[in-house]
């Protein structure tokens, strides 16, 4: 049974975590289809953009934890690689991504829109960390890339506390990027998507790569790799048809060259 459905909507693909019934929570099989479909994008230079949903009420209301509950410390472990297997790969996409927040995102849920590039949330989207309730710990990331995006006092809050903030509050703390109206948010992000699909492949494929660079090196090793992508891009052809249409007056036609 197929737990992501992919759609194409041009050069944005949209893929729907379609688990309604369990609320799209993260299962292995779940988690393991993800996975395949970003190595499958990754190869894949016609999709420029990428919008990540859930169906039904929920965006990933965490991790299966039907599932969860006969493992031991051992396939715990094991569990969490294949979470972060996943989650590393939808972050290491070259295409820009967006979760768009739908409903509940708790748990895996929020660690899958936190590997995500933005985070767009409807007004009834709640976000949380609740795992402290059962006794464990976020294993998809969240003790780590929640930090980055938020700071350590308000990701300290979520970890500890297992407490849901609606997206308003996600909001202010940096969690989300834009609050939109339910009705509107599948609309507002694919329009947006599809504007971002208008620019150079080579050129966001490169800012991704200097950005990551960003939060793994000192700053002076990320600017000197900052350099270098730079004359990448110089040397793309992607830079000359945005230097001639610009000159022209006229939109580029960039062939992510």
């Amino acid at each position: 049974m197929t737990r992501i459905r992919t759609e194409r909507r041009g050069p944005v693909a949209l893929w729907t975590v379609d688990r309604p019934k369990a609320l799209n929570a993260l299962d292995r099989a779940t988690l393991e289809e993800l996975l395949q479909c970003c190595e499958r994008l990754q190869s894949d230079t016609s999709v420029r953009c990428l919008v990540l949903t859930g169906e039904g009420r929920a965006f990933v209301a965490g991790a299966d934890i039907a599932e969860m509950r006969g493992l031991d410390a051992e396939r715990a472990q094991a569990f969490s690689r294949l979470g972060h297997s996943a989650m590393d790969a939808l972050e290491s996409l070259a295409v820009p991504t967006i979760a768009a927040v739908n409903g509940f995102a708790l748990g895996g849920g929020c660690e899958l829109a936190c590997a995500c590039d933005w985070i767009y949330a409807a007004e009834n989207a709640r976000f949380g960390q609740p795992e402290v309730n059962l006794g464990i710990i976020p294993g998809g990331g969240g003790t780590q890339r929640l930090p980055r995006l938020v700071g350590t006092g308000a990701a300290y809050r979520l970890l500890f506390t297992g407490d849901l903030i609606g997206a308003e509050e996600a909001l202010r703390i940096g969690l989300v990027d834009e609050v939109v109206p339910a009705a509107r948010l599948e609309e507002h992000v694919m329009k947006l998507a599809a504007s971002i699909a208008e620019k150079s492949p080579v050129a966001l494929q490169l800012i991704k790569e200097a950005v990551r660079a960003s939060l793994r090196s000192p700053l002076d090793e990320g600017l000197r790799q900052e350099r270098g992508l730079f004359g990448v891009a110089f040397a793309s052809e992607d830079k000359a048809e945005g230097v001639a249409a610009f000159l022209a007056k006229r939109k580029p036609d960039f062939k992510g060259r």
